[in-house]
């Protein structure tokens, strides 16, 4: 009996129709990359499981997908440690590789090993798909795509001005309407100390993060629940509920976070991105917001979340910048700041506000009807030459009815069908038919393909 198909849970087909939309996406992400300088790089599907392990912590360890060494994998193990069933130490013997599962950990790698061909600062980007050994659901799956471009090298705020900068073009391109969110870890790092909590800097943050969802008094519940006392909770109320204009929030932090050098060092280094973007305003939205925190033990500085107006969906796209990237792996004090694109959100906000441009598909556009062996032979020297011209053309590769021919244009929804016939290779021409209107004409092969653009 034959084996029914099927893919591993948490990952997805793609039909062409949805790729085209997909490369809509990732060729207007790389093309604005390019624009701000940015080079591609890549790195393998596998990475050494020393490189990635300890990395992501406990957690994040058990989500990587580990590869069974090669061969007889089984050679070095006593039966007595296969019978203790002790699976990390297993895992650790059995597999020396992994998939790799962000795309940062193997730049940081990739950059320590090249450091003496590469110029810094380095200005990289990459789209390539990521795997998490995950819990499969709504929105969460264990194989996606990541569009990461970060500038490693440099501690110049100018960086951060130009990712903002890039998002907003981005998302101006797309023609989706978003806020983006700016916040700095010095500031919360601040906060914390200004109330006497330095240390739970990490219980304060998740919590404040949660205030759109749960509410200011569930907030509070959780604080206390953390060990933080009353009288601190009520000092971080007027810093949870800041609002006004971004300058307004910006100096209320002077005067809350007077008593913090960190904390006045990160509105500092926020009143500079904003005195740069004055000269140049993005379109989006741009909203202080001390509630994101994004990940605390990775960034240091500046941190940026982007959110869909029109559609209920996370983030979809996030960064900041991070010290010691590279120290890991041997080369300490290299600074950066990084931005990460979610293309599976964006392909899902583009979806539900049907935002494709009409163009995005590159299907067919002029369809040749396959009559016989004389008539394919005028019509390969007529593709040529439309192809030539960048139209994107096909011909029916058999001499099938006529119905099944045009029910094939129907169902890719090519809009031109051209025949050529006896009369029109007796004319040097081609009749061409409108799949949409039903209207024909007779034309040369150049006023089809002046038509077709």
């Amino acid at each position: 009996m034959a084996t029914k198909p099927a893919i591993p849970k948490g990952t997805r087909d793609f039909s062409p129709e949805e790729m085209a939309k997909r490369n809509y996406i990732f060729n207007t992400i790389s093309d604005v990359f390019h624009l701000f300088g940015f080079q591609q790089i890549e790195t393998p599907a596998m990475e050494n499981l020393s490189t990635l392990m300890g990395k992501y912590g406990e957690e994040g360890d058990k989500l990587l997908f580990k590869v069974l060494n090669s061969g007889d994998f089984l050679s070095g193990v006593t039966d007595e440690e296969l019978s203790v069933r002790n699976t990390n130490k297993l895992a650790a013997m059995l597999c020396e590789k992994g998939l790799r599962y962000d795309l940062t950990v193997p730049f940081a790698r990739f950059v320590v090993m090249h450091r003496n061909e590469i110029s810094f600062p380095f200005k990289r980007y990459q789209i390539q798909p990521v795997w998490r050994a995950d819990r499969p659901q709504k929105g969460r799956y264990r194989e996606f795509y990541q569009c990461d471009a970060d500038v490693v090298g440099s501690d110049s705020l100018l960086n951060e001005v130009e990712l903002l900068q890039l998002m907003d073009e981005v998302y101006s391109r797309f023609g989706i309407r978003v806020v983006i969110k700016l916040n700095n870890r010095k500031i919360l790092s601040g906060i914390a100390e200004i109330i006497g909590e330095p240390e739970k800097i990490v219980d304060i943050t998740v919590a404040i993060d949660k205030l759109d969802k749960i509410g200011l008094e569930k907030v509070n519940e959780e604080l206390k629940e953390k060990g933080i006392s009353e009288e601190a909770i009520a000092m971080l109320q007027p810093i949870i509920l800041l609002e006004g204009s971004n300058r307004e929030k910006l100096a209320t932090l002077k005067k809350v976070l007077a008593g913090s050098e960190t904390g006045l060092k990160g509105v500092v280094e926020l009143e500079y991105i904003l005195d740069r973007l004055e000269s140049s305003p993005l379109r989006s939205a741009l909203e202080i917001d001390l509630t994101l925190a994004r990940g605390l033990n990775y960034y240091t500085g500046a941190i940026v979340e982007v959110k869909a107006l029109d559609v209920q969906i996370g983030s979809i796209t996030g960064g900041g910048r991070y010290d010691n990237l590279t120290g890991v792996f041997g080369m300490p004090g290299v600074s950066g700041v990084g931005i990460s694109f979610g293309a599976d959100r964006i392909f899902d906000v583009l979806n539900q506000l049907d935002l494709y441009p009409e163009d995005s598909r590159l299907a067919t556009q002029v369809m040749f009807v396959n009559f016989g062996e004389k008539e394919q032979e005028v019509c390969l020297g007529h593709a040529s030459r439309l192809r030539c011209a960048g139209i994107r053309t096909e011909i029916y590769p058999e001499a099938a009815k006529m119905k099944k021919q045009m029910g094939y244009a129907d169902s890719k929804k090519i809009l031109y069908v051209a025949l050529v016939g006896e009369n029109e290779i007796a004319a040097g021409k081609i009749t061409v038919k409108n799949m949409i209107t039903g209207e024909q004409q007779m034309l040369t092969v150049d006023e089809l393909a002046n038509l077709v653009r």
